[in-house]
């Protein structure tokens, strides 16, 4: 730390207070020299305190303890506001001090959502830059009044000058361009006037990573275009299956993915989505993938890795009551339905292992399995089974998710057996029921299964020459991180092979 600033608290006489003020007194405590606590805030949110520097006019506040996942956002918004460098390209900080407006965010996050981070660092750092932005870290359990009034379903949920701005994971860059109206454009000219790749990447997630490391190996000049770096990973909670990985987390997992293609030289181009693949029109000629915001890229072979989302139920009112009540992720939402009821849709490890997660939080779950038994490991259903307030259907097919006053109230499925309708009175939806290619843009260019996945054969190479895949987006069996990691290193041995062949790498 190298810049003095203000801890200001705004406490009452709750056991929460309590432990804001010794919290910040432990904090105060390691650099007395740098730091001023105050206990005399008067905000209306209480517990909450705001990091101030001294002589600037920026604000942060965070209302609740920012614990458990929001701990490292703690750390990290003492040490700028401290005057130490965040770990952030040049270009998106000028970007941020030159944004003008009046720009008042309010995140709402639960300590237990490994989303919620990125989103809560990226308004933390935005607000310590800029005089012009506000930004106030909502931990929602602590303030349940507020939760329900402004009917926060999901987190991370992101309001901008009391209107709806986003939910969901965003990063920094995606959130500055969506300030920054002449972002797009200007980013979309710097992509089309890149130099042609020997190999372009599309997608970031395990097998995308895997074959740009391959192939930047092999010193080709290798991109990788992603929508979200890390794809799916980052969504994921345990992982205990990568071998030589004992365990991790999703956001660890994708950190280090990030870190070891950028010990290469591979140019990683996020938050870029794919809408066109247009195939070379000549033997060793170059592929174009078009992007969204109306840029263009050029190869000489092209890796599809563009994994898989969640899939979704597809009954009246899931679209709806999307975060009113309808959600994919248990971890990050579970605690916002704290005492409520709910209901979890799927049989699988996923959908167990979230009925058991919210059992825990809640006060009652029902999961409901379309087959006719579950489908998760053993261990998994045991553990399910002997939780009391846990109610388990199968051979039973979700027909509709209701609801009133712009929330979820209910769930009706039918017994496959008897053909009996039942409505279920709840608060939360689950869907836990797999997951589903990102292959749309790619329909009539490559061939396509009939579930939508990316034809390969053993070499990953598709219908079209120089155009391979990986990864979940494609046939192999067994959507496993570990199994995407090794589709890609193949790909990308695949994708040399045919340039050696067809044309001499750049």
């Amino acid at each position: 730390m190298q810049q003095p600033f203000e801890l200001v608290a705004s406490l009452d006489d709750s056991d929460s207070s309590r432990e804001m003020l010794e919290l910040l007194q432990t904090i105060q405590s390691l650099r007395s020299d740098k730091i001023t606590l105050r206990t005399d805030g008067n905000d209306a949110r209480k517990p909450s305190f705001t990091l101030q520097r001294t002589g600037s006019a920026s604000q942060l506040r965070f209302a609740g303890l920012p614990l458990g996942h929001e701990f490292t956002s703690l750390v990290l918004a003492l040490l700028w506001t401290g005057g130490h460098p965040p770990k952030v390209e040049q270009e998106v900080l000028d970007q941020i001090d030159a944004l003008e407006g009046d720009f008042n965010f309010e995140v709402y996050m639960s300590l237990s959502c490994h989303n919620c981070p990125d989103v809560v660092q990226a308004l933390s750092l935005m607000a310590i830059r800029n005089p012009h932005i506000k930004t106030t870290v909502i931990e929602g359990s602590a303030f349940q009044e507020e939760v329900n009034r402004r009917e926060i379903m999901a987190v991370p949920m992101v309001f901008l000058n009391g209107e709806m701005f986003g939910s969901g994971r965003m990063l920094l860059e995606e959130i500055v361009a969506r300030l920054d109206t002449g972002a797009a454009a200007k980013e979309a000219a710097k992509l089309t006037a890149k130099a042609p790749y020997d190999v372009l990447i599309v997608g970031g997630g395990p097998a995308g990573a895997a074959a740009a490391v391959y192939a930047a190996r092999k010193g080709i000049r290798t991109g990788v275009v992603a929508e979200r770096f890390g794809g799916q990973v980052n969504d994921t909670l345990g992982i205990e299956n990568y071998i030589s990985v004992l365990e991790t987390d999703g956001p660890k997992f994708v950190a280090a993915l990030e870190a070891h293609t950028r010990a290469y030289d591979v140019d990683i181009m996020n938050l870029q989505r794919a809408e066109a693949l247009i195939p070379a029109t000549e033997p060793g000629g170059l592929i174009e993938v078009k992007l969204a915001n109306g840029g263009t890229l050029k190869a000489k072979s092209v890796i599809l890795s563009t994994g898989a989302r969640w899939r979704n139920v597809n009954v009246p009112g899931e679209a709806e009551y999307k975060n009113k009540g309808v959600a994919y992720c248990p971890h990050c939402d579970g605690p916002l339905f704290k005492g409520k009821r709910t209901a979890v849709i799927g049989g699988g490890n996923s959908g167990v292992e979230a009925a058991i997660d919210l059992a825990g939080v809640v006060q009652h779950v029902t999961l409901v399995e379309f087959a006719g038994q579950l489908k998760a490991d053993a261990v998994l259903v045991n553990k399910l089974k002997s939780l009391p307030n846990v109610t388990i259907h199968t051979n039973a097919q979700t027909t509709e998710i209701t609801g009133a006053d712009g929330k979820v109230n209910g769930m009706k499925f039918k017994d496959r057996a008897t053909g009996e309708e039942h409505l279920v009175p709840l608060e939360g939806v689950f869907v836990q029921i797999g997951l589903v290619p990102n292959t749309d843009w790619l329909k009539g260019t490559v061939a396509l299964s009939k579930f939508g996945e990316i034809e390969i054969d053993a070499r990953g190479q598709t219908n079209v020459p120089g155009v391979f895949a990986a990864g979940d987006c494609t046939t192999v069996p067994y959507k496993q991180i570990v199994i995407a990691a090794g589709a890609g290193a193949t790909a990308a041995l695949s994708a040399f092979d045919h340039l050696i062949r067809t044309s001499a790498p750049a």
